[in-house]
């Protein structure tokens, strides 16, 4: 029962005074469950606010505003399972050097992004993040944690622009996609903008370094459209490559790692906290997020991380 509900039943002379104090303890018990619970993940707290909560994780000390409706959040993914993609997220900041422009596709709202912009104060991200929503907690949460060094964009990234249907789950933004990645009920149609690499960073006076890539089985497209800025520009690329999600788009990742390969790019895993060359994914690969690098231009890093 809600906070409200047994407020209105004590309003309403349902229950008495001492039923009331009993039945609201119960609930307000979990603060305490909370304040012992994080002790063990990395929350570092937990601030409830007029009509939000925000949570601070330990490393980096990134505050999130949490969406109510979504289950799949950094912050609530690392209260259920202590950190967020821990592994690769070391291996991120590892990649990454400070004044290094970042491109953040897929930011959701911010994880990665807040993240670099906190270590790094003189690196440069840019975010973007196509659906209303979630951008708009994107917006907030840099807001929230006083960056500068991070610039946000309401679109995403394709092989054409245009104007085009997202998919989006509000108990989970993360899965938001081009296409329909479930048959579960509650989706929303949303138009959203979305723009081609190369045109958007024909426009843009400076290049980019690393990239991140999360868009939910639309990998290939990214990559297509920016087909000059990575010859141009060869950053250092990590991306999401799921067979299930690729397949409602009509390929295989191994494409992906085929444009890479054209490229000049090396394709790497992450396994006991090295990364380890990956040629083809097959239906036993278990790995879903690849680095790849150029093989001349990145030798020093491949060499230090491998």
């Amino acid at each position: 029962m809600k906070l409200e509900d047994i407020k209105a039943k004590y309003a309403a002379g349902e229950i008495t005074k001492p039923d009331f104090i009993d039945q609201m303890h119960l609930i307000h018990e979990n603060l305490f469950n909370y304040a012992k619970f994080i002790s063990a993940t990395d929350v570092q707290k937990i601030e409830i606010e007029h009509g939000q909560v925000v949570m601070t994780s330990c490393e980096y000390g990134i505050k999130i505003i949490c969406d109510e409706d979504d289950k799949r959040i950094a912050p609530i993914e690392i209260l259920n399972f202590q950190h967020y993609e821990k592994v690769d997220s070391d291996m991120i900041f590892k990649v990454v050097g400070d004044g290094d422009r970042v491109l953040d596709i897929g930011a959701n709202i911010g994880w990665y992004s807040l993240g670099l912009a906190k270590r790094y104060p003189g690196c440069h991200v840019k975010a973007f993040e196509p659906l209303p929503k979630t951008y708009a907690y994107l917006k907030k949460n840099v807001e929230l944690n006083s960056l500068s060094n991070i610039e946000i964009f309401n679109h995403g990234f394709s092989n054409e622009s245009a104007v085009l249907t997202f998919y989006y789950y509000p108990s989970g933004s993360g899965n938001a996609s081009l296409a329909q990645l479930t048959e579960a009920e509650g989706v929303d149609k949303i138009s959203c903008q979305v723009l081609r690499l190369d045109d958007f960073m024909g426009k843009e006076s400076g290049g980019v370094d690393f990239i991140k890539c999360d868009v939910e089985g639309a990998e290939l497209l990214v990559f297509q459209g920016g087909i000059e800025t990575l010859k141009k520009h060869t950053p250092v690329v990590f991306s999401e490559m799921l067979r299930k999600w690729s397949a409602r788009f009509n390929y295989h990742p191994n494409q992906i790692i085929d444009l890479f390969s054209a490229l000049k790019y090396r394709c790497f895993v992450m396994r006991e906290g090295k990364l380890v060359d990956f040629e083809n994914m097959d239906d036993h690969t278990v790995e879903t997020n690849f680095y790849f690098m150029h093989t001349q231009n990145h030798a020093e890093k491949i060499e230090s991380l491998t």
